[in-house]
């Protein structure tokens, strides 16, 4: 199996980001606005992606296996790209000299092929908007984000 991992540190308080990984408005600001569903355990959350003309480009559904309140938000994917069905995000929350730490895993890959490393790089991105939203208020949810190739 093949997983993705990232750390990144926030200046944001712990619980501030929790809130925002755990719940169905928070993710819509930083990761894709069209986000539906709802966010608790054994529920599911339903994302699509659109271009900036409004053409959807992608979707995806996860279901909600975990919620460790300023610990852990853990989902595992049921609908989207191939690649994607049967693997799982985990964040994993702590506080460390004055950030937030967010240590992210996309777990259980079946093998690193290119779309591995097109996902990686746009969850660094999406990351990124994560820390921008909590850092100044503002993401750069989808379709909003950076456009790194022509898959999306």
């Amino acid at each position: 199996m093949v997983n993705i991992i990232h750390r990144v540190g926030i200046k944001a308080s712990i619980s501030e980001v929790y809130k925002v990984l755990s719940s169905v408005q928070g993710i819509g600001k930083w990761w894709t606005q069209n986000t539906s569903g709802t966010s608790e355990i054994g529920k599911t959350i339903a994302l699509r992606f659109h271009s900036q003309e409004g053409n959807e480009v992608g979707s995806m559904q996860m279901l909600v296996k975990a919620l460790v309140p300023n610990k852990k938000v853990h989902w595992h994917f049921t609908a989207g790209p191939e690649e994607w069905l049967g693997t799982d995000v985990v964040f994993n929350l702590h506080e460390e000299e004055g950030l937030t730490i967010i240590l992210f895993e996309h777990k259980n890959w079946s093998e690193a092929i290119e779309f591995t490393a097109h996902c990686s790089m746009k969850w660094a991105i999406f990351l990124l908007s994560l820390k921008e939203l909590m850092e100044t208020g503002r993401g750069r949810p989808s379709p909003h984000d950076i456009k790194i190739d022509n898959w999306n």
